[in-house]
This record gives C-alpha cells, structure tokens and sequence, in this order.
C-alpha cells in the first residue's frame, strides 16, 4: 500500500524549505503529490526534482574563470552546495552579490563565471590581497608583462637559482610600501610568490612580513594570462574594497545574495597557523561576526555562511549552533587540505550557516 508524508516531512527528507516543497508540488512536479484539506502530502517514495534554482541567474554566455591565486581553506569543493541557496525558481530574484570576506573568491569566479547580478561588492582586510584585485581589473596590461617576465626567469633555473630569486622576491615584496606608484609591482610580486611559495600561504609574522617559505614546485604557472583577461573583464562591474567585513552593511539590501568565508575557528590547538592577518579571528570575532549576520538577515538579505564544525572534535562543543540557533545549520562533508600528518588528512564535516 502506497504510504504518504507530509510537505514537512518531505522537506526535511530532501533538506529544502516546507515552501519550496509546497511550489515543487502546485507546478506538478512532483508524482503523486495531492493537496488533502489545506496541505499537500507525497508518496514516500516520491524522489527529490531537480531544482531549476539557478536558471533565471544564467548568463547568456558562460566563461570559465579560475582563482589566480591559490588560497588555504578556499572553498572549490563547497561552491555546488553554496549555490544551492541560491533563491529558487517562484522566489524573489536577487540582483546584487556581496562577499565581504573574500579570499581566493573561488565562489566569486565560479557566480562571474556563470550568473548574472546587477551590482557585485568583495573585500577583504589584506591590503596586498586586495591590491591584487584591484590591479587585475584595472591594470591586467602591465601585471601581465611582469609576470610573464618572472616566469621566463624563474622555470629555467635549477633548484638554487630559484631559491635565490625566490627569497630575492620576498625581500622585494616585504620592503616595498604599497602605494599607487607601487601597486602592479606589488601585485606581480604577490601572485609571484604565491603561486611558488609553500602551499599557496599568506602567512606574515609579528612584523607583517611575509615569511612563507619557498614551496616545491617544477613547473608553477606564474602567468596564466588569458585567464588573468578573463577575470579583469569580469571585474569591472566589481566594487572592490580594503577593509573589515562591516563595510559591506551599506551596500547589502534585501535584494542581495551574501557569502561570508572567515577565518575558520580552529578545530585543534595547532590548526589556525594559516591566519594572514597579525590579530586573531578568535571566539570574540565570530561573536561580533554572528551579530553582523543577525543585522543584515533583518534587512532581509539571503546568507550564507562556511565555517569549521567544532564537533569534529568534540561531539558536545555546541559553539555555532548555540550563535547561530536561530538560523538553519547545514553540515557537508569536505576534505581536509593542510595537514603535516598524512593519516589526518581526510573528509571532515564543514558547516554551512543560512537563514
């Protein structure tokens, strides 16, 4: 005999809002669902739709962007499960994409890449992060001579040539002030270094000098020039800001997408050495963070929110779901990318925080 749930039931089966459950039901697409009195019920059975959540945010013509800078705890793996928040087909269409913590931006380059919104807003505190940004969009020209003029140097040489130039260009990086006179020298020296230090970090030490050593790479791309083009056309509808998150409030509506990535809450004592900024992201910070997202939910913007989960290590840490109780918390699974110890290196649940 053919069993029935609820859209309630349903929507916890298929982790979709009871609204969305009752939409998919009133255009026919889900079998066998039937309105009884004033609910819907649905075969049990029934299997999830394929959602068309994205398709109204289509650009008419796609291109593939890449991050141009590799960057710790970057969310490549997550990017399909963010986007699923995206407001679905019979919701509001949102027109403006704020992400104020921004990082590497591999969810920004995947949004430029497919999705189309009005107005585009990132920043981030690191001022040499957003330099880089910044001479991208406006000075692609002349970054990619400089690069491609390291690139020629560097991959030729053998491996003491390359440790000579490298530190040479970190010494470079830390002496130079960042300036408009300096900027696209400053930004080819970041991707530089970047793209052949150790792992892709941007660590600083008390001084703020950058003081990651060089990484162990045969043939590092220092220049990806057409995709370095494709980014720069990309950003120019992109407001670009230096500063905390909390400036983004002004520009965040009720019509606006908004991802925030910050520095993840250690989930060991030895796990936060990847923070490139000299003042810790510490328990207080994600507090002031959680009251940020709380204004901006009131605005009515969509939110959405990545950090680690605390239960991956203990079970009855209830930090994040006791901050943020009163929005929805969705754990996904992810891989662990740094750790000095191979046998720790391996799926771990991440959260994802929305309203």
């Amino acid at each position: 005999m053919l069993s029935f749930i609820s859209a309630k039931e349903a929507a916890e089966k298929w982790d979709i809002s009871q609204r969305r459950v009752a939409i998919l039901c009133s255009e026919n697409r889900i079998d066998g669902a039937m309105m009884v009195g004033n609910m819907w019920i649905i075969p049990s059975n029934a299997e999830k739709p394929i959602d068309k959540r994205t398709i109204r945010y289509e650009r008419a013509t796609k291109i593939e962007l890449k991050p141009f800078l590799k960057w710790v705890g970057g969310k490549t793996q997550l990017i399909n499960e963010i986007e699923k928040f995206l407001p679905a087909d019979g919701e509001q269409v949102l027109t403006k994409y704020a992400e104020p913590m921004a990082g590497g931006g591999a969810l920004l380059f995947s949004i430029l890449s497919k999705y189309y919104f009005e107005e585009l807003y990132i920043s981030d505190i690191n001022p040499e992060l957003i330099n880089a940004y910044t001479v991208v969009r406006d000075n692609v020209d002349s970054l990619v001579s400089k690069l491609s003029e390291m690139q020629a140097i560097f991959l030729p040489m053998n491996e003491n040539g390359r440790k000579y130039f490298y530190y040479n260009a970190r010494d470079k990086f830390n002496a130079l002030q960042l300036s408009k006179e300096t900027a696209v020298e400053k930004a080819a020296l970041f991707v530089f270094l970047n793209k052949t230090c150790f792992n892709g970090l941007y660590r600083v030490n008390k001084k703020g000098q950058f003081n990651v050593p060089m990484g162990a790479y045969k043939n590092p791309t220092i220049c990806d020039e057409n995709n370095l083009r494709n980014i720069s056309q990309a950003l120019q509808n992109v407001k670009i800001v230096c500063g905390d998150y909390t400036l983004s409030e002004s520009f965040i509506d009720k019509d606006t997408f908004v991802y925030l990535d910050p520095p993840y809450r250690p989930i060991s004592e030895t796990s936060a050495f990847t923070a490139y900024n000299t003042d810790s992201f510490d328990d207080n910070e994600q507090i002031r963070l959680s009251q940020f997202i709380e204004r901006i939910d009131k605005v009515g913007a969509k939110i959405v929110l990545s950090n680690s989960d605390p239960k991956n290590v203990n079970p009855d840490d209830m930090f994040f779901d006791d901050l943020y109780k009163s929005f929805k918390i969705h754990r996904v699974e992810a891989t662990r990318a740094i750790n000095s110890k191979a046998e720790k290196r391996g799926k771990i649940s991440e959260l994802l925080i929305h309203n």
